[in-house]
């Protein structure tokens, strides 16, 4: 059997852009990392310091995923990492100049860019898998997410439930069938979203400095105020799209089924939390034949265009 390698980038690619919470601009590079290395963040402002991604980092979620080691923290990690875990990545210095990981347009699309930009490269050793063993479930109130045993890939099915006139116009629900080209064409491009009032007040309070109408869908007490949709439920799309860079926290891509209905990222944080709590709920498998894998990731050459839907 030929193993399903691991993955890295092929070369290093840098880009700027605004904090969400800052305002300021940001320098981000992503750089190709050794086997062995996982995920692993680094303060360039801070002398270099590492953080590496684990799922006990997550000690704030209000409003992102923030990774916060000491006095060290590296926010807002999850759209970069939806689409480091739709590449299959597995090893990556991701290093940033800031407490923040730029908002961008408030999608993952720009980071699918960048990492196609910079190619993808498979390593001499093979790759490791979470399988969910046992079906693993978590709550709070009405809200609810769980993980369980699926073994032909990573199947995700999520609901919300909005009570604003333009989130109700569209469909709250939505399902992903986890692979490279089904996250980048059906959710990858859904952008973050909020409301005109919150905004402001978060600004008086010196937060969502670099919020603007480029980065997010903005919502008024009826209507998008900004365009038009880029989904025609691009609300639920996007969470979709945080839960896959809050779950990959776990370091490793999942096979297995995830269903939520109004999760968030404390609530998704909690799930992979409560997996590796429990040696019976979980293993991680390596035993992936290259031909045969069951989550198709793009090969390091293929780009993502329309011809990949």
């Amino acid at each position: 059997m030929t193993y399903y390698p691991a993955r890295t980038l092929a070369t290093p690619i840098t880009a700027t852009g605004i904090g969400l919470h800052s305002g300021k601009q940001v320098l981000l590079t992503l750089r190709p990392a050794p086997i062995g290395t996982g995920i692993v963040f680094i303060r360039t402002d801070l002398d270099n310091t590492p953080i590496p991604m684990n799922a006990m980092f997550i000690q704030d979620t209000m409003m992102s995923s923030n990774l916060v080691a000491g006095d060290v923290r590296v926010g807002t990690i999850e759209h970069l990492l939806s689409a480091v875990s739709a590449c299959g990545l597995d090893n990556l210095y991701i290093e940033v100049n800031a407490p923040e990981i730029p908002i961008m347009d408030g999608s993952a699309a720009p980071f699918l860019f960048l990492i196609d930009e910079a190619g993808v490269a498979e390593q001499p050793a093979p790759k490791s898998f979470l399988k969910v063993k046992k079906t693993v479930r978590v709550s709070n109130e009405d809200k609810w997410a769980q993980l369980s045993p699926y073994d032909d890939g990573f199947l995700m099915d999520f609901e919300i439930d909005f009570n604003h006139a333009a989130i109700k116009a569209t469909e709250q629900t939505t399902s992903l069938d986890f692979n490279t080209a089904n996250f980048a064409h059906e959710v990858g491009q859904a952008r973050t979203f909020g409301f005109l009032k919150d905004l402001e007040m978060l600004k008086k309070h010196n937060l969502a400095l670099g919020g603007s109408m480029d980065n997010a869908v903005v919502l008024d007490e009826t209507s998008v105020v900004n365009g038009t949709l880029r989904y025609p439920n691009e609300f639920v799309r996007h969470k979709l799209l945080d839960a896959v860079g809050d779950l990959f926290v776990i370091g490793h891509n999942i096979i297995g089924k995830f269903d939520a209905y109004k999760s968030g990222h404390a609530l998704n944080n909690m799930l992979i939390r409560t997996v590796l709590a429990d040696e019976h709920a979980y293993e991680i498998v390596t035993n992936y034949d290259k031909n045969s894998c069951p989550i198709a990731f793009i090969s390091p050459k293929k780009p993502l265009n329309d011809n990949d839907a």
